[in-house]
């Protein structure tokens, strides 16, 4: 499925109400998070991409705790924190991105074609860049801030490097699991790659 901004604007006025959570708002609306991909090739990678992946890890997120913990999920994880978890978990993508020219071949024919390409302004890793920049415009739980830094899963470049922490962190803080899956969920089942 393919959400706006005015779906994540709408998710998030209606459960993120933490000391900071205006400021966010405003930085996100003065940034490109609501007209950057997701991705330069893979999953949502076309203008707002980042915005509708981030909706469709939220709906995953949330079908993922109403099914693990029934009808008293609540009791568990508030919505504001499956709302912070997954609409803000790829912030890190912000000035992430830039539009670009290959040429590429079509029928026989080259012809330049716009692409997105990387250019990191912060280099601060992935899920941990997530996290600095949130904690700096609202304060986070650790089991937020965890979730946040681990959703990438094998993914994640510190697992590559032999990194062991991921481990614990899913085995201490259940919602890292659930995040991921449902980071995985969207990004396979509810998404066009390409």
């Amino acid at each position: 499925m393919i959400y706006g901004k005015e779906d994540f604007i709408k998710i998030f006025n209606s459960t993120i109400k933490r000391e900071g959570a205006d400021k966010l708002l405003a930085f996100l609306e003065t940034s490109d998070f609501f007209t950057a991909p997701a991705s330069t090739r893979y999953h949502c990678a076309f203008e707002g991409g980042l915005v509708s992946h981030s909706v469709n890890v939220y709906k995953r997120l949330l079908f993922n705790i109403e099914n693990e913990f029934g009808s008293e999920w609540e009791k568990y994880y508030s919505h504001e924190t499956i709302a912070i978890c997954s609409l803000l978990h790829d912030l890190c993508k912000v000035s992430y991105y830039k539009k670009d020219y290959r040429n590429v071949k079509e029928n026989g024919q080259w012809v330049k074609k716009e692409v997105y390409v990387k250019e990191e302004d912060l280099p601060y890793g992935h899920g941990e860049k997530s996290v600095y920049i949130l904690q700096s415009f609202i304060k986070l739980t650790r089991e937020e801030a965890v979730a946040i830094n681990f959703h990438m899963g094998g993914f994640d470049v510190r697992v590559k490097g032999g990194d062991g922490s991921i481990s614990e962190a899913y085995d201490k803080f259940p919602l890292a699991i659930m995040l991921h899956v449902s980071d995985i969920e969207a990004t396979y089942l509810d998404e066009k790659r390409g």
